[in-house]
């Protein structure tokens, strides 16, 4: 056995509102600046839709992922060495930019500085990247609302894969927001597919990052992510990717998409499983078992044997009670209730979903029946489906047994704690019927609906003793190179902001000691308030002004 943490998220769809919020968060705080004008470390997209990139789930077209040879071994679908030595100048099955989007703005100072004039002027779109004007044909969120638009669900690889009937059930009943990060997978097909060894996963929590100094820009990893969350920057000629945050996660703190969702549908915790089971776990014969290969191979944090071979292997001890409090752990290994996605493209992927129970309940509401109910429901969930094998082809390669269950075990949930919040007396069968206890449903009712900060992010922060490598590590993947926001004049707000540091830049430890601090503070000596990391907790000083003769005796 050889025990390893892995830092891993959660989303829980049921409550995604597709405000784009932990979009724009992410996107100010790591992508705002020239070169990645169209990237996007999180979208959200609206399902059914084709996704960003668009269609980045046709494999055949995309050859993103892992695929089993005859002899069931793992191999790369986009090829092995060679294939790549061959193309590695010529990359044939690379995104472009239309199969993203052309990133633009707005001519502004046309209406600001336009003189008198009989018409209205016109503030025109104008290209990120050529500064033409241009025209705005897609965006990475342009399906948003528009799932069930049938210009738009034809061309979805999910829905012309069960066929038209799909299409016409959801024009109806069914839609739902997907927020994407990068995996930050187990067998991260990106770091086998780059011929410079750039990209690596740390051994301290798992995260995947690019090292920007061996990057040579060969873009292999583009084709080889199946999620096509690693993107080219234009300007540096360097991969960059979702980094997971790390620098907030090593003192302690949530992702900014996590932070700022506003639906507070993300969950962050650690996970332990054992690196020798990878491979075999990733080459699982039948893809449909791939999910339950996946969630099985996660080691128990409660067991003794795993907790002695944690310790020999140098694990500390906090991270092991990390991983026994993990909100992540209970929805996959103890309620079983969290999914991966695209378990098929055998990455081992670490960030999961809850699928959403909504659209049902919103389609029995629709004809007049008791919604909450448990056995309206279940049998709601029974007839509907169309929308299970959408579902089932997002999570579970196609096994519609796997997430029917999955909802039933929310329609349980939802049932059981109304008898609760009404006052009525309880019904254990309906705990029974779906295989869990009565105060396992209130558990997971609690970690679902009411869970506080601490319970949703169980982050264990990194150890002094980590801190060289942790810090030439972050030297490797940083942004720090010519043109990158640690530069003159760059920043991680945009152009111009390293020239001066803006107030809502401080030092990550300071940030986590005021944020679990048990009184308000200012920002250091500027008699002003960090809006973008004040937890609205009280009134610090710097947030009103204060009324003359306050402090008069």
């Amino acid at each position: 056995m050889k025990p390893m943490a892995q830092l891993a998220m959660v989303m829980n769809l049921d409550k995604c509102i597709g405000c784009h919020t932990c979009s724009v968060t992410c996107k100010q705080t790591w992508t705002n600046r020239a070169g990645v004008e169209y990237v996007w470390f999180n979208n959200v997209e609206t399902r059914p839709g084709q996704g960003y990139p668009r269609t980045y789930e046709d494999q055949d077209r995309w050859r993103g992922g892992w695929r089993l040879d005859r002899k069931g071994r793992l191999k790369l679908r986009g090829g092995g060495r060679m294939r790549k030595l061959f193309t590695i100048f010529d990359n044939p099955i690379l995104p472009e930019l239309k199969d993203y989007y052309e990133p633009w703005t707005y001519d502004y100072e046309t209406l600001t500085t336009a003189p008198v004039q009989q018409h209205t002027p016109v503030a025109r779109p104008k290209s990120l990247i050529t500064g033409k004007d241009t025209k705005i044909t897609w965006s990475a969120n342009w399906d948003d609302n528009l799932g069930g638009a049938p210009e738009l669900a034809t061309e979805d690889p999910i829905a012309r894969k069960l066929g038209d009937k799909v299409k016409f059930e959801f024009e109806r009943t069914f839609m739902f927001y997907l927020p994407r990060i990068c995996e930050h997978c187990l067998n991260p097909a990106c770091a086998a597919s780059c011929p410079s060894g750039a990209i690596y996963k740390r051994a301290e929590d798992g995260i995947v990052l690019v090292d920007q100094d061996r990057c040579r820009g060969w873009r292999m990893c583009v084709s080889g992510c199946p999620y096509k969350k690693v993107f080219f920057n234009h300007r540096t000629g360097k991969a960059e990717k979702c980094t997971f945050c790390f620098p907030r996660m090593e003192v302690g703190l949530p992702t900014v998409c996590a932070e700022t969702c506003v639906g507070r549908l993300r969950y962050i915790g650690v996970m332990l499983y054992d690196a020798d089971t990878v491979s075999q776990v990733a080459a699982t014969p039948d893809e449909r078992d791939l999910y339950a290969a996946q969630r099985d191979a996660f080691l128990d944090p409660f067991d003794p044997k795993v907790i002695a071979a944690c310790e020999q292997a140098g694990m500390p001890r906090d991270w092991i009670q990390a991983a026994q409090k993990s909100p992540v752990y209970a929805l996959i290994r103890t309620y079983k209730v969290a999914l991966p996605l695209h378990p098929e493209y055998r990455t081992v992927p670490m960030v999961w979903y809850i699928p959403p129970l909504s659209p049902v309940v919103d389609a029995l509401k629709d004809t007049g029946h008791d919604a909450e109910d448990h056995g309206n429901l279940f049998a709601a969930i029974e007839a509907l489906r169309i929308p299970v094998e959408y579902l089932a082809e997002l999570f579970t390669a196609g096994d519609s047994e796997i997430v029917n269950g999955v909802l039933r075990k929310l329609a349980a949930m939802r049932s059981y704690m109304r008898d609760v919040n009404l006052g009525r007396e309880t019904r254990p069968e309906i705990a029974a019927k779906v295989g869990l206890t009565e105060e396992e449903l209130v558990e997971m009712y609690r970690l679902l609906a009411v869970a506080k900060y601490a319970e949703r992010y169980v982050i264990p922060a990194a150890h002094a003793e980590q801190a060289h490598g942790l810090e030439e590590l972050a030297t490797d993947c940083s942004l720090d190179y010519d043109g990158g926001p640690g530069m003159g004049g760059w920043g991680p707000f945009g152009e111009s902001s390293g020239q001066l540091t803006p107030v809502a830049v401080e030092n990550f430890r300071m940030l986590q000691e005021r944020q679990t601090a048990d009184s308000t503070t200012s920002v250091a000596g500027s008699g002003r308030v960090n809006l973008l990391n004040w937890d609205g907790r009280g009134t610090p000083d710097g947030l009103m002004p204060k009324p003359e003769g306050r402090h008069r005796k």
